[in-house]
């Protein structure tokens, strides 16, 4: 299976797996799965350290790989396909997951209320 990782789960996964649901962290856990984190995510990240709402050491050029991760490039194909969700979310960090996910189908692993509407697979964070 292949995952994506919300900004969230990420976080948590690196500094408080224990906050994740199980099956979120045996699906991350299982070295049969495809992890991949989005340059959204890490965007999201040091947007939030900058005005003060989160405070981490994380180091953003090196997190995914140390935590063994893949990298997933934004694409002309994930740009292309955010043009044509329905508008039940507005966040634009997470329309661009919701995006990734459905041209990699991947599975996005997140406890937010507003993307199971888009009928991807999710594993609740």
């Amino acid at each position: 299976m292949t995952l994506m990782l919300d900004t969230h789960t990420f976080l948590w996964w690196l500094t408080d797996p224990e906050n994740l649901s199980l099956a979120a962290r045996v699906a991350i856990e299982d070295p049969a799965n495809q992890v991949m984190v989005s340059p959204v995510v890490l965007w999201e990240i040091a947007i939030k350290r900058t005005i003060g709402k989160l405070t981490t050491s994380l180091k953003l050029e090196s997190a995914v790989r140390d935590a063994g991760f893949i990298y997933l490039p934004i694409t002309e194909a994930h740009i292309a396909t955010t043009e044509t969700l329905p508008l039940h979310h507005r966040d634009p960090f997470d329309r661009m997951l919701i995006a990734q996910a459905i041209v990699e189908n991947a599975t996005l692993v997140t406890r937010d209320p507003l993307i199971p509407p888009y009928g991807i697979a999710t594993i609740r964070a």
